[in-house]
């Protein structure tokens, strides 16, 4: 059983050191841990100080991609590094790396998929009042959405298990975190909660430069991914809601005109009649949506094959090399 901690990182030296050492090589269940650094075009050495401190594997951007990227980008470098679990971390030091212990169990014991850790919610002190209170309401919003039992939707402290991997695939360009968890509910993935501590901030967050940017980045790639994997809900609601306000203005005309006023309310009639073909219009749009969506489910399954067939093709060369190998030292030994 291997595991690998990627660690996305943009300018960490200052922290990188002591987010390596936290991490446990040794962990019940787990034979072998690695850790993954993913430097997104940091400028202050941090790739150069994570070599030195014997990190297994390296990715480097050339410039700054973003975090949704770099952790795109690490979870495929896992998989083709074999491991049986990912973890993620961040680079800033905000999590405590013996805690990847308790992220991992419930994969090891087969109850979960995607094991996402619980800062705390109101009762972390690290984080300011506010910073809580839209913390608890945004995952309860996210959770009730995805109907997941999630209760710190934003956290990136999470391990992932193989096959879960293979399946997310992660096309926002802000954040993983929300994407992951409605791509989780739509391919129906177990994901748990675990509580998890964390440590006092070391820096300001660099993913958003103020909590109203933050908020409307966080919103709109809600309402993006999930009209995305849900998107007949979505189109029928909005649909629905047209043609509800149509009906509305046709009544109010049906009302004077059985009153004998009909001729000077004609507007009301255009207007609902107007409502209700946009509602239809947009409940059609819904249906055409929901059959490309099953395209793109086909679609990711034919990918996720493709990647199970080249692992195993990959395994059968690294047996038939081996075996060769093995051939050739017992020709060697023969003819000594």
């Amino acid at each position: 059983m291997k595991l690998i901690v990627q660690i996305p990182c943009y300018n960490e030296a200052d922290n990188i050191a002591a987010v390596i050492q936290a991490i446990p090589r040794n962990i019940e269940g787990i034979d072998k841990v690695e850790i993954l650094i993913i430097d997104d075009g940091s400028t202050d050495g941090t790739a150069e100080l994570a070599r030195t401190l014997g990190v297994d594997h390296i990715l480097i951007n050339c410039s700054n991609k973003g975090l949704a990227y770099s952790f795109r980008q690490g979870l495929e470098e896992c998989v083709r590094q074999h491991a049986d679990i990912i973890v993620n971390t961040d680079g800033d030091n905000q999590y405590k790396g013996e805690d990847i212990a308790l992220l991992v169990k419930p994969i090891l014991e087969q109850r979960a998929e995607i094991v996402v850790g619980d800062r705390g919610g109101y009762s972390n002190k690290h984080f300011s009042f506010f910073k809580r209170c839209l913390q608890v309401f945004g995952s309860f919003v996210i959770a009730r959405a995805t109907a997941l039992p999630v209760s710190d939707a934003v956290s990136g402290f999470r391990a992932i298990s193989r096959s879960a991997a293979q399946q997310i695939n992660i096309v926002s360009d802000f954040s993983y975190t929300i994407e992951m968890l409605i791509q989780a509910s739509a391919k129906r993935l177990n994901v748990l909660s675990v509580p998890i501590r964390t440590n006092e901030k070391t820096r300001e967050s660099r993913l958003f430069r103020s909590i109203p940017q933050f908020l409307k980045m966080s919103v709109s790639t809600l309402a993006r991914i999930y009209t995305m994997y849900r998107p007949l809900q979505v189109f029928l609601f909005i649909g629905l809601v047209a043609m509800a306000c149509g009906v509305l203005p046709i009544v109010r005309f049906l009302y004077f005109f059985l009153h004998g006023a009909g001729d000077g309310h004609v507007q009301s009639l255009v207007l609902g009649s107007t409502l209700l073909i946009l509602g239809f219009i947009t409940i059609l749009m819904g249906l055409v949506a929901d059959l490309i969506g099953f395209n793109r489910k086909l679609t990711e399954k034919v990918l996720h094959r493709i990647e199970v067939l080249e692992e195993k093709l990959d395994q059968k060369e690294h047996l038939i090399a081996a075996h060769e190998l093995e051939q050739r030292s017992k020709n060697a030994r023969k003819s000594a």
